[in-house]
């Protein structure tokens, strides 16, 4: 069945509803969503995926028995029906999630907005049935609807918009976006002041978007002019949001509910919603997400990873160094000789390394310690103390090219085991460095970059068309985790190496390892 069709079956059905509706008016705005926006819009992200599409139907009659019928004994049947739906399309946002990770913000910002539906559910159920949420009916209502527009359509729209056009403010702004229901049911449930922080937000992120969707490249005239109707509708009705959060802080003026129905009722529903709808199903972009296909090592820890995880998995090979070419990666010419040299043998240098954990995040690594010590692997000490890594390289057979493990230890306690090999992708060649966790992989595929000094940078990030990135592999997932790591490797005047290796977690700093690398022989 073409959209076209299923669009007018949908709307057929929400007409028949607001013509036999027993409810006031008011609540054909939610109804609209469930039976309309809702299906639709999960149909321009399924596509030809059709299994999940089987389980709008029964969810859309049981919202049409709940408005056309008085209160009865069967309302809980039916609003549990709506809610498990709502439930099917949050794991269905999941599974999107675990198979891709922190990769393309806008594929997130899709399921995201897959994932909050539920929490339309539960307040929807609440309602229906009639359980004490601590607020009145209306506001229980309402907080329904919130997470079926603000939470559910937006959020798609912004990945959709995400996928055809991605400025550098669009993470800032789709960031916003995406946080922003959170901070909306933490202003409802506890604060005025944190719900007009929360409408500060939204005003900041919807604006954003109304720019940028000026700038992005549709389909067609047409298709720009709804986006933008689209858009620019939430733009007006949020100002009356800030409006009656103000007026809940300072008691200055009202803006009445039964205004602000009338009022959003017009704008979200027929406005932002419909003609969201509408635009996005002229041409729905596709995801620019294509399945990580880089080799994985195949070598998984149990609770302890350790040194005797090589066991079973050691080759025949001899290898001096972590790479036997450097050539592969980079020009060698561009690069300092001693730093080549460093990678080529390996061997022949003596490690020297101080730990700093950034001070937000120093709790989180003396509980980590506690695990890492146990488990030896990722074993980072506390100590910002200059200690000497030992260690060696081990030929390991794992499935992937040349692998080797540089085992790295301090006095006779393992921090690392790393599994060195690489693989290529059009013209570039990435390290791909396996780290084995219980059962699991992390996995850090560096890109290597020539500085104009003759430094080398090794990085995990860099632009949408590379594999580089911190991942976790887990079964058949392959997880792109919110990680980044860079080495930025000099050679002092005295000829010795020194190489900074920095992490962060949302981009935002958490360790850093500064490394004195020394020849053997001098």
């Amino acid at each position: 069945m073409t959209y076209k069709w299923l669009a007018i079956i949908h709307i057929v059905l929400f007409t028949i509803t607001a013509f036999f509706s027993v409810n006031p008016w008011y609540f054909l705005m939610l109804a609209i969503a469930q039976i309309l926006f809702v299906p639709l819009t999960l149909q321009l992200i399924l596509k030809v995926e059709t299994r999940m599409y089987y389980l709008v139907l029964p969810a859309i009659f049981s919202v049409i028995v709940l408005q056309i019928t008085n209160e009865t004994s069967f309302d809980i049947v039916l609003a549990s029906i709506y809610l498990v739906f709502t439930l099917a399309v949050a794991i269905y946002g999941f599974s999107r999630f675990v198979q891709r990770g922190f990769a393309h913000l806008e594929e997130f910002s899709i399921d995201a907005g897959l994932m909050y539906l539920f929490m339309g559910g539960i307040w929807f159920f609440a309602f229906e049935v009639g359980i004490d949420t601590g607020f009145s009916p209306m506001l229980t209502w309402l907080t329904a609807i919130h997470f079926h527009y603000s939470s559910f359509l937006l959020p798609i729209f912004i990945g959709f918009v995400g996928r055809l056009y991605k400025p550098k403010s669009y993470p800032f702004f789709a960031s916003i976006i995406l946080v922003s229901p959170l901070v909306v049911a933490a202003g409802i449930t506890f604060s005025p002041w944190l719900e007009l922080v929360s409408v500060l937000l939204y005003i900041i992120g919807i604006y954003g978007f109304i720019v940028i969707a000026f700038k992005t490249p549709f389909k067609g005239l047409l298709q720009k002019s709804l986006v933008l109707i689209s858009f620019s509708a939430l733009g007006i009705t949020i100002i009356f949001s800030l409006l009656y959060a103000i007026g809940n802080v300072f008691g200055l003026f009202q803006v009445s509910i039964e205004f602000m129905l009338k009022f959003h009722g017009f704008f979200n529903c027929l406005l932002f919603g419909l003609c969201g709808v509408i635009g996005w199903s002229i041409f729905t972009p596709p995801t620019l997400h294509e399945k990580w296909n880089f080799p994985i090592s195949h070598i998984r820890g149990k609770f302890v990873v350790g040194e005797p995880i090589l066991k079973n998995y050691k080759g025949t090979e001899t290898y001096n160094g972590l790479v036997d070419n450097m050539e592969v990666y980079i020009n060698k010419k561009n690069v300092k000789p001693s730093i080549v040299d460093f990678y080529e043998n390996t061997k022949q240098f003596k490690l020297f390394s101080e730990v700093h954990w950034n001070t937000w995040f120093k709790p989180f690594a003396a509980v980590y310690g506690m695990i890492s010590q146990r488990m030896q692997q990722l074993n980072l000490p506390y100590s910002s103390k200059k200690m000497e890594m030992t260690g060696d390289i081990i030929a390991v057979e794992d499935g992937r090219f040349k692998t080797r493990a540089w085992l790295r230890k301090i006095e006779a306690e393992v921090i690392f085991v790393a599994l060195y090999s690489m693989h290529e992708k059009g013209e570039k060649t990435y390290m791909n460095i396996a780290l084995p966790l219980p059962f699991s992989s992390m996995i850090g595929i560096l890109e290597l970059q020539e500085k104009n000094n003759g430094d080398l940078l090794l990085t995990s990030r860099a632009n949408s068309n590379s594999d580089a990135g911190i991942y976790l592999s887990f079964h058949k997932f392959v997880f792109k985790l919110p990680l980044q790591e860079q080495f930025l490797i000099e050679e002092l005047p005295d000829r010795d190496l020194y190489a900074k290796h920095r992490m962060k977690i949302f981009s935002i700093p958490f360790l850093s390892i500064d490394y004195t690398i020394v020849k053997k022989d001098r």
